[in-house]
């Protein structure tokens, strides 16, 4: 860890922390100095979290949460103004793949679930940390995108159209925090060794893919003080960034 990622005394939220990408990043940033706000459902995986940092000489704040409870969002927000008056950073991870199905046979239910969770959900973290990263020093927000928006796979209707949704809220948030202090930019971790990804792709092997940890580093990053670029897709495969999209 150099100085300039330093962490100490910030303080981040994470969103799906309890496995996964989630939980790798919770974990990096607890181990740079962060006090975490973790986010999740599965109250074991975030005890086991807990742990992991306080192993790592870190601290953190456990929110098990459904983030399609939208009200407790609010309340998070509340909450969070309460204790510290601002928030440095916003991890916005959590996501579902949903059902894979052709497009006429997708259940209205799971679709409408998934959009809750991968964009919704998102929207109302926003919603609710907004002022609190304008209130920060150094506010820096980013969120999990997909390489599936640039292409159109089979049966995998639901993930994709609420991935490009995301990254169509996220392109106008950024370029609405281009003249403050707040950074808010994307990030592609490719295809990792997820439980979602083993959802999504069951045949696989997962011991082809890399661990979810590989990619936890360059996340942390992007919510340190010393990041600079915003409204910037990050691809984690290509090692290269681009625009998100092109200003109006």
């Amino acid at each position: 860890m150099t100085a300039t990622n330093d962490l100490t005394g910030k303080v981040i939220l994470v969103t799906g922390a309890s496995r996964g990408i989630g939980y790798q990043v919770a974990l990096e940033a607890g181990r740079r100095g962060a006090h975490v706000i973790a986010v999740a459902r599965t109250v074991g995986g975030l005890e086991d979290l807990d742990d992991a940092i306080k192993a790592a000489g870190g601290s953190a704040t456990l929110v098990p949460l459904d983030l399609r409870d939208f009200d407790g969002i609010d309340r998070l927000g509340l909450s969070i103004f309460e204790r510290w008056g601002h928030l440095d950073g916003l991890v916005g991870n959590a996501g579902m793949a949903g059902t894979l199905s052709p497009v006429g046979h997708i259940e209205p239910k799971d679709f409408e679930s998934a959009l809750a969770l991968n964009v919704t959900a998102n929207f109302r973290l926003i919603r609710s940390v907004d002022l609190l990263l304008r209130q920060a020093e150094a506010g820096r927000a980013v969120f999990i995108s997909s390489g599936i928006v640039n292409v159109a796979v089979p049966y995998f209707g639901t993930y994709t159209a609420t991935k490009m949704a995301l990254d169509g809220l996220i392109r106008v948030y950024a370029a609405e925090m281009a003249n403050t202090k707040v950074r808010v930019n994307t990030f592609n971790p490719g295809p990792l060794r997820t439980a979602l990804r083993a959802k999504a792709i069951p045949g696989e092997d997962p011991m082809t893919l890399e661990p979810p940890s590989v990619v936890a580093p360059k996340i942390v990053d992007m919510v340190a003080p010393d990041w600079t670029e915003n409204g910037m897709l990050f691809d984690y495969e290509t090692g290269t960034s681009r625009p998100i999209a092109t200003q109006a």
